[in-house]
């Protein structure tokens, strides 16, 4: 038992099991099911890379609590799915577990170099601290201090020579999990040659026979995928899972619907699935809706929906990328806020934070730090989207804060449609609509519904009405539902509007339609002060032309 080899304390999935009475616990321990397929084959080599706060550490506790020998697994995993799978009792607790937590060993280097008396010749590096101290450890057992003491070959800092040493006489193999294996890159993202010097240390582990020889199973998990050089990955060998490309795998990267539906019942929620799926869900991956696990535990903790992301991540990366400006991203950036989405191609990314050379680069980037979805659109492209409205938010308050903001061209349309329906100026807010439907992004929603008029609104308004107004789709009023209505917060100046969309009939026909469902009824009767605006949209797709009726209720 250590710090790194088969560690029991702080385990993060643990100390969940034992509360889970109390606590909102969301069993997905039938991943181990998964993983023990992957032993000893071909596959054995796993990287399973995604945002913050969507469960890496939790998920890499849960292994290290089933492989390890230190655990007494049966006490842990009782009542749970795994429990009642055929490969529980085979691999349970038969390991001894490498445990490398990047962040804890880059805290203990810090604290190495600040202390002449702990450092040792020829360790002046992170990636040689991190050898060392795994290599510190295997020490501490008898049998295997033994082994290393007899091999010529077994130096300070090569831990692979020092673990292929051990497994020739033993014959057992270790499992490597490794959390956070990409600080190097996003701490130190400046200098490649610790870089190189990481990404050697982890091909001596991993590459060829002999060195996937020691290992039963490796798991590495992290924000970025595994660093590309030239065309082909660092580490090949490794089957990647990540959020441009999740696989099979895309149950486990954070909570789905189902799993959502059972927190709402937890005894203390008081947050209705409506309003979870509004804030933290839309991580559409592989057809799978996924939400944010962090926040959907938090907000039903505490019942209370905000933005909980940007109290875990820092902005500081988002506002660099975003004022990289490549290709006019700002504009996309502030179009994808409004609801919009954007095609890219993935194929280039290298897999770091640093040598970013398109917009195609800067949306993989922002996708795997979670502040974008993705969709598959077929071969490497894919359509980045805001997923929810936590996100939405966070990217919101980035982009106010930026010197750019109120020069952008889209802050100034907004502008402009809202005063031209505030002036019943329907030929002006037809204008504007319809250059926002001729944005080339639009295309990609396939402009032949109503849908995508609702879209081009929306997005043409959202800059104006986001702090005033609430936006209501599909909402009860009157004798039936309104398509869209843009209530104010808390102004009684502001008016009230109430749209109704058509597609090939006539903005006469939507007007008409507002007035006989009456949908200014539950504002009139509710005594509110504000004015009521309505209007009447219709797209013809024969002339293509965008028709707008604008009244005073």
């Amino acid at each position: 038992m250590g710090d790194i080899i088969n560690p029991v304390d702080g385990n993060s999935f643990v100390d969940l099991v034992k509360a889970k009475n109390t606590r909102i616990f969301v069993d997905k321990t039938d991943f181990i099911d998964q993983t023990n397929t992957l032993i000893n084959t071909d596959a054995k080599l796993l990287g399973m890379t995604r945002p913050r706060r969507f469960g890496k550490t939790v998920t890499a506790d849960m292994l290290l609590a089933y492989y390890s020998k230190e655990y007494a697994g049966t006490n842990v995993f009782d009542g749970l799915k795994i429990a009642g799978k055929d490969s529980f009792a085979e691999h349970l607790n038969k390991y001894d577990v490498i445990y490398i937590d990047m962040n804890t060993v880059r805290d203990d280097y810090i604290a190495y170099t600040e202390d002449e008396d702990l450092q040792v010749k020829g360790v002046t590096t992170i990636v040689d601290y991190l050898q060392y101290s795994v290599i510190e450890e295997l020490k501490e057992n008898e049998d295997y201090a033994k082994l290393l003491s007899k091999s010529r070959k077994t130096g300070k800092k090569n831990l692979s020579s020092a673990l292929k040493e051990i497994c020739n006489h033993t014959k057992n193999k270790f499992i490597l999990i490794m959390d956070e294996w990409d600080l190097i890159y996003r701490d130190y993202r400046d200098d490649k040659k610790l870089q190189e010097s990481f990404i050697n240390f982890l091909r001596g582990l991993f590459k060829g026979k002999k060195g996937q020889s020691v290992f039963a199973l490796a798991y590495l998990t992290g924000i970025l995928p595994i660093k590309k050089y030239n065309s082909q990955s660092a580490l090949n060998t490794f089957d990647e899972y990540n959020m441009l490309a999740p696989g099979e795998f895309a149950s486990y990267f954070g909570f789905t619907e189902d799993e959502v539906a059972e927190i709402v019942k937890f005894p203390k929620c008081r947050i209705s699935h409506q309003e979870l799926r509004k804030w933290y869900e839309g991580y559409k991956i592989k057809g799978i809706d996924i939400y944010n696990p962090n926040s959907v535990v938090k907000a039903a903790s505490r019942n209370e929906c905000i933005s909980y992301w940007s109290g875990t991540v820092s902005n500081e990366e988002v506002v660099r990328l975003i004022n990289m400006n490549y290709d006019g991203i700002r504009d996309d950036v502030l179009e994808l806020i409004a609801g919009g989405i954007i095609k890219f191609d993935c194929s280039n990314f290298e897999n770091d934070m640093v040598t970013i050379k398109s917009k195609d680069d800067v949306f993989c980037l922002l996708v795997c730090l979670g502040y974008l979805g993705c969709e598959d659109y077929g071969g490497n492209y894919r359509l980045a989207y805001v997923p929810n409205q936590e996100i939405r938010a966070a990217l919101t308050s980035i982009a106010k804060t930026q010197s750019w903001y109120n020069a952008m061209p889209i802050i100034e349309r907004s502008e402009e449609l809202f005063i031209a329906i505030q002036a019943l100026d329907s030929e002006k807010a037809a204008k504007i609509i319809a250059q926002i439907h001729n944005w080339p992004n639009v295309s990609l929603l396939g402009y032949n519904s109503e849908e995508a008029l609702v879209f081009c609104v929306i997005a043409g308004l959202m800059w104006r009405t986001e702090s005033d107004y609430e936006c209501f789709r599909e909402l009860q009023s009157g004798k039936g539902y309104a398509d869209v209505i843009y209530a104010p917060k808390r102004n009684d100046s502001l008016p009230i509007l109430l749209i109704e969309f058509k597609h090939d009939t006539s903005a006469e026909d939507a007007m008409d339609q507002i007035k006989k469902k009456e949908y200014f009824g539950r504002y009139r009767d509710g005594g509110y002060p504000n004015d009521i605006i309505m209007i009447g949209l219709n797209y013809d797709p024969k002339t293509k032309e965008h028709q707008c009726l604008i009244e005073k209720a």
